[in-house]
């Protein structure tokens, strides 16, 4: 679970990093790393409480589509997660839907590769 949590915290880093429409918004790079956690957090909770719904009701569309759908659904995941760090004072910003879709591009392939190296083997890994 600890590097799961870590992996998200890296993932959301490498986002905000690379991506120009996902950033920080305060002017104090002292709180980034306090405040990515806090982004690390509520992606955490917003991906338990909300994602197993968008999976219930996209069900269908991710068959026909093979896994497109849920890339967009991480999209939304993340628009919400910005929605509640700017609600929570947390200074961490998606600027609009291409972005997210980026960002959940790269939070996609950076919790893909460290489950692959540091997940337990023969278990399922979500």
């Amino acid at each position: 679970m600890l590097v799961r949590f870590l992996a998200n915290v890296l993932a959301l880093a490498l986002a905000t990093w690379l991506l120009p429409g996902i950033r920080m918004t305060s002017s104090e790079p002292s709180t980034d790393v306090a405040a990515l956690v806090g982004v690390a957090i509520f992606f955490g909770v917003v991906n338990s409480a909300v994602k197993p719904l968008f999976g219930f009701a996209h069900t269908p569309v991710r068959l026909v589509l093979l896994g497109a759908a849920l890339l967009v659904v991480n999209a939304a995941l993340l628009l919400v997660t910005s929605a509640l760090c700017g609600l929570a004072g947390i200074p961490w910003h998606v600027d609009g839907f291409v972005d997210a879709v980026l960002g959940a591009l790269v939070v996609s392939v950076v919790s893909f590769l460290v489950n692959a190296l540091f997940g337990r083997r023969g278990t399922e890994h979500r």
